[in-house]
């Protein structure tokens, strides 16, 4: 018996100090996921694309081990001008039809400063899989007033190579940059 409540105490004690892994979910009303190239190497051309779903799991308040998944619909590409739009879903660019979605899973995160991270992962766009180094900027937590929920809000920056993807290869970069930055926005909740 007395062993018996040494092994119930002992299964009471490892499991409690597990702690749930919690999944949260963008509020797209307030998530953006943006880009900007140079044209002509003197003007700036941004863009988004609209429909994109993330996914963060994590364990830690301060989100050092989350794992984030992005996974976004390429015929949803915005630059606000419908010819340059279909111009850039069309074979000579993303070729959406072929290669419809682009894909984000996070390989790891490391501290880079206070709320500051360096994410890894792997980016899938048209139809190639490179290893990436995204900045991500952890911007806190609050309650939201309207769904009493726990919202956290982040914000994830950097640069790729679209000739790394197959993007674009028949447009030098005196005409389209090769480097094109992302800037993602965005607010999540449990």
């Amino acid at each position: 018996m007395k062993k018996l409540s040494i092994l119930l105490v002992a299964a009471v004690a490892v499991f409690s100090s597990f702690k749930a892994i919690e999944t949260w979910k963008q509020d797209k009303a307030h998530s953006r996921l943006g880009f900007s190239v140079t044209h002509l190497g003197i003007s700036e051309q941004t863009g988004f694309i609209k429909d994109f779903d993330v996914t963060i799991k994590a364990e830690k308040a301060d989100f050092s081990d989350a794992v984030i998944e992005l996974k976004a619909d390429i015929a949803t590409i915005n630059t606000g001008m419908d010819m340059r739009d279909n111009h850039l879903k069309s074979p000579d660019f993303f070729d959406a039809a072929k290669f419809p979605t682009l894909t984000f899973i996070s390989t790891g995160i490391t501290g880079a400063g206070a709320n500051k991270y360096k994410l890894t992962g792997n980016l899938t766009l048209h139809g190639i899989t490179k290893p990436v180094t995204l900045d991500l900027l952890y911007k806190g937590t609050t309650t939201n007033p309207m769904s009493k929920a726990a919202t956290s809000g982040f914000q994830v920056t950097g640069v790729i190579k679209r000739t790394d993807f197959g993007v674009g290869t028949n447009f030098p970069t005196a005409v389209v940059s090769d480097e094109v930055a992302i800037k993602a926005d965005g607010e999540f909740s449990k």
